[in-house]
C-alpha cells in the first residue's frame, strides 16, 4: 500500500459499505476506507465466502448479521477501520480481517457520543500511552499496513507532539482531520494546522477537511504539503468527485442503486446513503425522497429508480448460480 499522491475515500458510518466503496473506486479513488467497525462486534464474527454474490462476508455468529462485506475486486485498496480502546482486542479484531484488506486503520477522531463514551474514537486523543500500546501491538503482530486517523488537538503544538509519538510506532501513514473535537462540520477546516503536522513528521500525511470538488484535492495539497487527500461529505454528495470529469449526481446516484442491488447491500444503509445524497440537492419531502423513505426492499428501490430490469437480471443470475 502506497500513500503518496492518493485520492482517498474517508471512513463514513453507514455510507462506506461495499457498493459505495466500489463506486468511489470506479470514479478514481485510490484508497477506500470502510465504515468504522467496533472491535467488540468483529471478534464475534466468522469469515465466510458468499458464493451467491461473490463476496467475502464477516458474519456475526449469533445474529447471522453481515458486519463487513468485501470482495476481491477491492482487495488492494480497501482499508478496514476499527473502533477500539484496547490493544489486545484491537489485535484480535484485526487478525480476523487482515488477509482480506489492504490496511488496518484505528479510529482516533470520531467525536460522536457512542464512540467517545466507550473510550474509542476521539477519546483516544487524550491517551497517548494507550495509542502507543494499540499501534505498536498491531505493528508487531500484523504483516498488513497499520494507520490511524486523528483530529486536531487544542493547540497545533499538541497535535504535532501526538503526531510525532504516532510516527514512532511505525505506522505507514497518518490521516489528519483539520477540525477539533468541538468543531462542527460547518466550521472551516484548519488546513494550516495540518501543514504544521506535515512539516514535523516524515511519514505520509493524509489531509482531510473541506474537500468538496475535484480542484480542492490540489488546493489542500498545496496549502498543507500533505502526501494524499481524503474526502468525506463531498464524496457522499457526488462520488465522481474523484474524477476530473464530474458526472451529474443523478447518474451517480443511480449507479449507487445498481451497485447496492448487485452486492445485496443492507437496506437501512442503502436508504441512509440515498437520503444523504438527496438532502444535499433537494429535500426528502419531494416525490423522490418520499419514495426512498417508503421503500422497504432493494426491489422497491429498483422500482422507484426504474431499475426493475437490472434487479431481475441480477436476481436470475444469482438463482442460476445457486442451482449450479
Amino acid at each position: 500500500m502506497e500513500y503518496e499522491n492518493k485520492l482517498v475515500l474517508a471512513p463514513m458510518v453507514r455510507v462506506g459499505t461495499l457498493p459505495f466503496r466500489l463506486l468511489a473506486a470506479e470514479y478514481g479513488a485510490d484508497i477506500t476506507y470502510g465504515e468504522e467497525i467496533i472491535d467488540h462486534k468483529l471478534v464475534k464474527c466468522e469469515r465466510r465466502v458468499n458464493e451467491h454474490i461473490g463476496s467475502i462476508d464477516f458474519v456475526e455468529k449469533k445474529t447471522e448479521s453481515v458486519i463487513f462485506r468485501t470482495c476481491n475486486e477491492e482487495r488492494n485498496n480497501v482499508v478496514f477501520q476499527i473502533g477500539t480502546s484496547d490493544a489486545v482486542r484491537a489485535l484480535a479484531a484485526a487478525q480476523i480481517v487482515c488477509n482480506d484488506v489492504a490496511a488496518v486503520d484505528i479510529n482516533m477522531g470520531c467525536p460522536k457520543a457512542f464512540s467517545v463514551s466507550g473510550g474509542m474514537g476521539a477519546a483516544l486523543l487524550s491517551k497517548p500511552d494507550l495509542i502507543h500500546d494499540i499501534l505498536t501491538t498491531l505493528k508487531r503482530n500484523l504483516n498488513t499496513p497499520v494507520t490511524c486517523k486523528i483530529r486536531l488537538l487544542k493547540s497545533s503544538r499538541d497535535t504535532v507532539e501526538l503526531a510525532r509519538r504516532i510516527e514512532k510506532t511505525g505506522v505507514s501513514a497518518l490521516a489528519v482531520h483539520g477540525r477539533k473535537v468541538a468543531d462542527r462540520p460547518r466550521d472551516p477546516a484548519k488546513w494550516d494546522e495540518i501543514a504544521d503536522v506535515v512539516s514535523s513528521v516524515s511519514i505520509p500525511i493524509i489531509a482531510n477537511g473541506d474537500v468538496f470538488e475535484y480542484d480542492d484535492f490540489q488546493r489542500i495539497k498545496t496549502v498543507t504539503g500533505a502526501s494524499s487527500v481524503m474526502v468525506a461529505r463531498g464524496a457522499i454528495w457526488n462520488a465522481s468527485i474523484f474524477s476530473p470529469h464530474v458526472k451529474p449526481w443523478e447518474d451517480v446516484k443511480r449507479e449507487y442503486v445498481r451497485k447496492s442491488i448487485l452486492w445485496d447491500n443492507d437496506m437501512k444503509n442503502t436508504k441512509y446513503t440515498l437520503k444523504e445524497m438527496i438532502m444535499h440537492y433537494t429535500c426528502l419531502e419531494l416525490p423522490e425522497g418520499k419514495g426512498v423513505t417508503k421503500s422497504e426492499s432493494l426491489a422497491d428501490l429498483a422500482g422507484h429508480y426504474g431499475e426493475e430490469k437490472y434487479y431481475d437480471f441480477v436476481t436470475k443470475n444469482r438463482q442460476m448460480k445457486y442451482i449450479e
